[in-house]
């Protein structure tokens, strides 16, 4: 991977102290969007390390709670040749669902709040033995991303790897994926 490509993509990205709380430094990816050869940029660098990783993907899953796995998740499917399949908060999807209840944690200097959430995916959205590598912008403390594997296992299809661009480190969501195959394209503490 490139340094400078890396770079051009970090570069997008903008701290904002104390949102969406006090004692909340928030990466925001709105920068990287609107620039269209940072986002390309982006979308190349995830499509290189999926094609050297597994070569033989069936679908992109993107968790959608508040949509911006589905900014990434269709684009890089679109480029690998394979079709995305979204995972988004109850009552957002039509048809027989599978859905998974988690907490969700939000953290700032002071207190640790928890709140139940809940996530689904359409029963038919693949099949026993689909390879699957579930996306998303953002791994914090790793709830979210632990009912996306959870509803992939429902559908007994296999999570070949969970891939974000932005992992909080300090947080360390990726202990609870345990198993699952983790990467992230930039860290911070």
């Amino acid at each position: 991977m490139s340094e400078e490509r890396l770079l051009r993509v970090r570069d997008r990205v903008r701290p904002f102290p104390d949102f969406p709380v006090p004692g909340v430094l928030f990466r925001d990816i709105s920068p990287l969007l609107k620039d269209p050869a940072a986002f390309r940029t982006l979308i190349d660098l995830l499509e290189d390390h999926l094609r050297a990783s597994f070569p033989e993907v069936d679908f992109i899953a993107g968790e959608c709670l508040d949509s911006r796995g589905f900014l990434i998740g269709p684009p890089l499917a679109q480029r690998l040749g394979i079709g995305f399949v979204p995972i988004r908060k109850k009552g957002k999807l039509p048809g027989p669902t599978e859905s998974v209840s988690y907490t969700l944690e939000l953290i700032n200097e002071a207190t640790l709040s928890t709140l139940q959430a809940e996530l689904e995916i359409q029963r038919d959205a693949v099949e026993p033995g689909q390879k699957v590598v579930i996306v998303d912008d953002l791994l914090a403390t790793g709830g979210t991303m632990c009912a996306a594997c959870e509803l992939m296992k429902r559908l007994k299809a296999e999570v070949l790897e969970c891939l974000v661009i932005i992992e909080l480190k300090l947080l360390k969501g990726s202990e609870k994926l345990q198993s699952v195959p983790f990467y992230s394209l930039l860290q911070y503490d």
